[in-house]
């Protein structure tokens, strides 16, 4: 069989770099899998087709970024979170690529590279892999305790909109009016899949769960102490690590990690963070601290998560947590609000700590049970052989192969008949 992933976004981080994980795992196990994505990286692979390999193109993708963004300005008191359109975008149903595959995979696809009436072009098996709220909302990618989504959106909190006919309505219209029949949903954690079966949009579709990737060749534990040494990190005390692509994200609830450490000790834990945020913040806390900015590679991101005693991931909403994923690969405990997708991620007291939502104190309270206990090892131990047995990128595109097959067999035909002869699709 021949899938074709519809990616968005830099294959070197976010969600795009768990699809190329899952890409590429789905070619280890003989799936004829191809990338189809606006990545300036494409890491050289021969199997990623890109399109934004020339200033041009760049020129041309930019724009219909900005232009996608700008639409929301129209809004004046809209809120700091992202809101896309699917409005605009290149048409990849003329593409190479396209023709060759028999199953088509979105993953995320905004920033302006998929416009939604190129989907009722599709005529072919289609599955999307929500990565996050978007693809039920009327624009937002983050409810954020919204429920307008299941019923049509319209005078839109994030837009600060009074009107039931604005752009979020006009938008969620629009995926109505575009969406192939035959689409088949899946969410990467249980609570992204009961959202959806709630939407307006999906509520009659076929929607089902199959949990994020995460690449334990890629993620694996390195001696603490070494970790430590190779960073630079020489302290006695717990280190606790934090951080996310950009901790100003209202949904990422880092005010509720700041809020929990004045429940702690400074004087019995040093403090590291990746991504972005405001020092000055930090500075007023009275931890010693670490900070490391953006984390492109995975070796650095392996050793720092690895020298980590706590990852702390204090998301207030998350469509699964690649994050605490990735440091449990590298077996690390993690400390999570017992909500949203993190909670499919770790069990209780056995890999880390569930936190009651949305409490900063008992968020503190995990990092000091986590840090501080007696079966610490067995956590980590228990952390590491959970990303392998359950969330590896091998592991998980068997399940994705399943559901390939499970969509294929429809356009199965006897074996006289004359589609066959034509080899349109390959029989099992």
């Amino acid at each position: 069989m021949k899938v074709m992933h519809v990616v968005a976004g830099e294959l070197t981080g976010g969600a795009a770099r768990g699809a190329y994980w899952l890409h590429q795992a789905m070619r280890s196990i003989g799936i004829d899998s191809v990338v189809y994505t606006n990545s300036r990286a494409t890491h050289g692979d021969e199997s990623v087709a890109s399109t934004n390999t020339n200033k041009l193109q760049m020129v041309a993708s930019l724009a219909r970024s900005q232009a996608d963004q700008s639409l929301a300005s129209f809004y004046p008191k809209r809120s700091s979170g992202m809101f896309s359109t699917g409005l605009l975008g290149a048409d990849f149903t003329r593409s190479a690529e396209y023709r060759a595959a028999d199953v088509i995979h979105l993953h995320w696809i905004n920033a302006g590279f998929i416009d939604m009436k190129h989907l009722a072009k599709i005529d072919k098996p289609l599955i999307w892999t929500m990565r996050d709220m978007w693809p039920m909302t009327g624009g937002c990618h983050y409810s954020m305790g919204c429920e307008k989504f299941e019923t049509g959106c319209g005078s839109c909190d994030q837009l600060g909109s009074r009107s039931d006919l604005d752009l979020s309505r006009f938008v969620l219209n629009r995926k109505k009016k575009y969406l192939p029949a035959s689409l088949k949903v899946v969410g990467i954690s249980t609570w992204l899949t009961e959202q959806a079966r709630r939407s307006q949009l999906f509520h009659d579709v076929d929607v089902r769960t199959i949990s994020n990737n995460v690449d334990s060749a890629e993620f694996f534990p390195v001696d603490k102490q070494i970790a430590r040494k190779m960073l630079g990190i020489e302290t006695g005390k717990k280190i606790v690590l934090a951080g996310s692509t950009n901790a100003r994200d209202p949904y990422k609830g880092f005010g509720k990690y700041l809020e929990s450490l004045e429940f702690l000790d400074p004087e019995q834990y040093h403090l590291c963070f990746f991504g972005k945020l405001e020092q000055s913040i930090i500075d007023r806390l009275g931890f010693d601290y670490t900070s490391f900015g953006f984390l492109h590679d995975s070796i650095s991101l392996r050793l720092l998560y690895s020298a980590a005693d706590v990852f702390v991931a204090p998301s207030l909403m998350e469509a699964f947590g690649k994050t605490l994923a990735e440091a449990m690969g590298c077996g690390t405990p993690v400390v999570c609000f017992d909500a949203t997708g993190p909670k499919d991620i770790v069990t209780h007291l056995e890999d880390g700590f569930k936190a009651q939502p949305f409490e900063a104190r008992s968020l503190a309270d995990g990092v000091e049970w986590v840090a501080h206990s007696e079966s610490y090892d067995e956590m980590a131990r228990n952390a590491r052989e959970k990303i392998v047995r359950q969330f590896d990128s091998r592991v998980i595109a068997r399940q994705y192969q399943a559901l390939y097959e499970e969509v294929l067999a429809p356009y199965s035909v006897k074996p006289n008949s004359a589609r066959q002869l034509c080899g349109s699709y390959p029989q099992e």
